[in-house]
């Protein structure tokens, strides 16, 4: 038998902690910050009087009182160039998107009104530009019309369109009130990557029925179905469509070109969808378009938004569709949009609430599907036109919505005559970008699992259809998660010669073994998912080191078990401890423990272990614990000795 340790620090300066456990409220309300507010959005509280406290929640629940006191001239001066730019990438973008949606033309001019001024007084972002995307707008379309027909039923179908957006936004207002925002996280960068790929190379094949002018196309969005409607109506191709929309897509990818090559020419790119609008007007006007083959966006009424609001459906015959689309492109709107905007934000050495900016994202959409806008986000090409132009503050969302006023007022019939070939030109370039090659190279060459969690999200979503490759591809990553959480990480250590450094020997082969002592370290929670793995592998560490140990003459007496990476531990993980002691006392093997964190040395006492196994063998260190077991050992040999 193994005999008993000196417990403690070394020299006895240092004592292990064995304090009484917290009550159970205070432990709860503790695990409770941690869940609900990792950020601490109110540490400035703290020491405040009443109005200043009031005012500092003011400004945080209601962002513009931060930043609108403090703003100036100049500052307006450089927003308004920034809203004035993506004013003119709202435009064309707002009535291509509103196209792939099938919805009026007028609606995409609607959404880049009412919820940019939402966004300025709610967001978080300094950068974000408001406006609406072509994957939520694909997603919406292809759910809805499994219900309704948009050609045969357009007025049900907007309602439908409309229903849809509000459940999006009440659904983005309660993630972020109740600070869910952890289940976006479900969405890794992988999924992210594979679904925007694969929608982009979707929404492609979908412009090719407006690039080639056909007047009959298939509703389905998988690959095969379009490519075999191409086939299908090839004798409707008009050259004269064709030729034009290759002239403006070769323009479109040439203005981003320059805009790689010349980033201080950003808004070259910038501008570019909009010239190619205009001088599309301008030809179709003069060339009499329609009569040669080439569709015209059509009417288009002036006024702003009317309201919407007796138009929301919640007939159950439909509801399951726009419920359906509303969840989806709730997820998809929230991941890009934060995303979108924490990467700017790190460019500032800034950083915004994801949850604030949930609550944004919701309520942006509740009031847009009142006043007849639909769904809208932070869209990457808009957002990266605005920080280019040097937007200072959310101000550059209410410019760009006064300009889409005016817009609406004064300007909007004149673009009744912009080709549908020049808007599937202008969709076809921005979703090109969205196909990250070089990403998934970078994935397949860093992580295979991620490459494969990208490629199943990719070709689901092309060949099958956008929710089947979202679902499987977050349940891979699920499954992945899993895999951690069931089969965690567990290393052997050995000493760094000449240092009190104990290190991962696989990792660092040079380590030495310690005499009649195995070192394991834990790098994970201890519960009922993994308990069963833990015991078995500790078990066959000890197994695989006395095996080794016998060989070279010597033998196990100590385990010295590194908790410090063991965040948590529930009871049947305190179980998988009592029965690993109890295998290692059989076996003539003392257990011993190395810096148990908090919550784990509570639950330790509590269920009586600690008593079980002594305070004398729990450690601060592991150099400690070492010292502890060589000291024992001296011991036993002189008592065997005398």
């Amino acid at each position: 038998m193994a005999p008993m340790l000196g417990g403690g620090g070394a020299g006895g300066e240092h004592k292990v902690n064995f304090a009484a456990p917290r009550s159970f409220k205070t432990a709860f309300k503790s695990d409770l910050k941690e869940t609900f507010f990792p950020d601490d959005p109110f540490h400035d509280f703290k020491g405040k009087s009443l109005p200043i406290k009031a005012k500092k929640t003011l400004q945080y629940f209601v962002p513009i009182f931060e930043w609108l006191p403090n703003y100036t001239r100049r500052l307006f001066l450089y927003d308004l160039l920034a809203g004035i730019t993506i004013a003119s990438l709202a435009i064309p973008q707002g009535i291509s998107y509103a196209k792939l949606a099938d919805i009026p033309p007028v609606i995409g001019l609607y959404s880049s009104f009412v919820p940019p001024l939402i966004y300025a007084v709610f967001g978080s972002s300094k950068h974000l530009a408001v406006g609406t995307v072509a994957a939520s707008s694909l997603i919406i379309a292809a759910t809805l019309e499994k219900k309704v027909d948009p050609a045969t039923d357009p007025k049900l179908y907007l309602d439908l369109v409309f229903t849809t957006t509000l459940i999006s936004g009440v659904s983005q207002l309660i993630l972020g009130v109740f600070r869910l925002g952890i289940l976006v996280d479900f969405l890794s960068h992988s999924t992210i990557t594979g679904f925007m790929g694969g929608t982009a190379t979707l929404i492609c094949l979908q412009q090719l029925r407006g690039i080639f002018g056909l007047k009959h196309f298939t509703t389905h969005t998988d690959v095969v179905s379009v490519i075999r409607a191409i086939v299908k109506y090839r004798k409707e191709i008009r050259w004269e469509s064709t030729s034009i929309g290759v002239i403006f897509l070769v323009f479109l990818q040439f203005t981003k070109f320059v805009k790689q090559k010349k980033p201080k020419l950003f808004w070259v790119s910038a501008i570019a969808p909009m010239v190619v609008v205009v001088s599309g007007c301008v030809f179709a006007y003069l060339a009499h378009a329609e009569k040669h083959g080439i569709a015209i966006v059509g009417d288009l009424k002036k006024g702003i938004n009317p309201p919407s609001l007796h138009r929301l459906n919640f007939d159950p015959k439909y509801i399951s569709a726009p419920i359906q689309a509303g969840l989806i492109t709730a997820m998809i709107a929230l991941a890009e949009g934060i995303a979108i905007g924490r990467s700017f934000a790190i460019l500032e050495n800034e950083q915004i609430d994801g949850n604030k900016e949930m609550i944004a994202f919701g309520l942006m959409n509740i009031v847009g599907s009142f006043t007849s806008c639909y769904l809208t986000t932070g869209p990457f090409s808009k957002t990266a036109v605005n920080y280019n132009a040097g937007c200072k503050t959310q101000m550059a969302n209410v410019v760009m919505s006064m300009c889409m006023m005016l817009t609406l007022f004064f300007l909007a019939p004149l673009f009744s005559y912009t080709p549908l070939v020049a808007l599937s030109a202008i969709i076809m370039s921005a979703m090109l970008g969205l196909i990250e090659y070089e990403k998934a190279y970078h994935l397949y060459k860093t992580d295979k699992f991620d490459f494969a969690i990208c490629m199943v999200a990719f070709f689901c979503v092309a060949f099958i259809s956008m929710d089947v490759g979202l679902m499987l591809s977050v349940a891979l990553a699920l499954v992945r998660a899993l895999l951690y959480v069931a089969r965690p990480t567990s290393s052997k250590l050995g000493n760094i010669p000449d240092t009190s450094f104990y290190r991962d020997v696989e990792q660092y082969p040079g380590a030495t073994d310690i005499p009649k002592t195995l070192v394991l370290q834990l790098g994970s929670p201890i519960y009922f998912a993994n308990s069963g793995y833990i015991r078995e592998r500790i078990l066959r560490w000890v197994r695989d080191e006395k095996a080794k140990k016998d060989s070279q003459g010597d033998d196990v007496e100590y385990v010295i078990l590194d908790l410090g990476g063991v965040t948590s531990i529930d009871i049947t993980g305190v179980e998988t401890l009592v029965e690993v002691r109890r295998s290692l006392e059989a076996k003539q093997i003392k257990i011993v423990l190395v810096n148990p964190r908090l919550e784990v040395m509570e639950k330790l006492i509590v269920t009586n272990f600690i008593e079980k196994i002594g305070t004398e063998c729990v450690f601060l260190s592991i150099e400690d614990a070492i010292d502890g077991c060589k000291f024992s050992l001296t011991r036993m040999k002189d008592y065997n000795s005398e």
